[in-house]
């Protein structure tokens, strides 16, 4: 059974500790102890709160098949004379976009703007997360 600490899981939904931690004393989230008596988090508790959490689909998007919508703000807009690079900070994800200057001028993207950037894949890379604050790999 994967279990998360509430610094992990408040990582995982990009809020507080504190956060966490309120929303487990006002019991809207469910937490155990660990052997240390830390408060710990089911990950499938957590991963069905993350999932209330979400909002519905932006409006418009019961006309498209994409279904990966991400709201944020322009953080960064770059033209030339043909093409453009907007980034955009949702949440804890930059989500980096190339596209004609064109589309640029006419969406009137600045920073500073709220977009969505919708993706649509059919290649989606899942890796599985190592466990703990570093992410990295140990060597041995």
């Amino acid at each position: 059974m994967t279990t998360y600490r509430i610094g992990e899981a408040a990582d995982l939904l990009g809020v507080s500790a504190d956060t966490i931690r309120r929303w487990v004393d006002a019991g809207r989230l469910t937490a155990g102890r660990d052997e240390h008596d830390h408060r710990v988090i089911d990950g499938v508790d957590l991963a069905a709160f993350a999932r209330a959490q979400a909002g519905d689909p932006d409006a418009g998007a019961e006309f498209s098949s994409a279904r990966n919508r991400l709201r944020g703000i322009v953080v960064d807009v770059r033209k030339d004379t043909v093409m453009a690079q907007v980034d955009i900070q949702a949440g804890p994800f930059r989500v980096v976009s190339l596209m004609s200057r064109e589309a640029v001028d006419e969406l009137e993207l600045r920073v500073g703007s709220m977009a969505v950037a919708v993706i649509k894949s059919t290649t989606v890379v899942v890796e599985r997360a190592a466990p703990g604050p570093s992410r990295g790999r140990s060597a041995g």
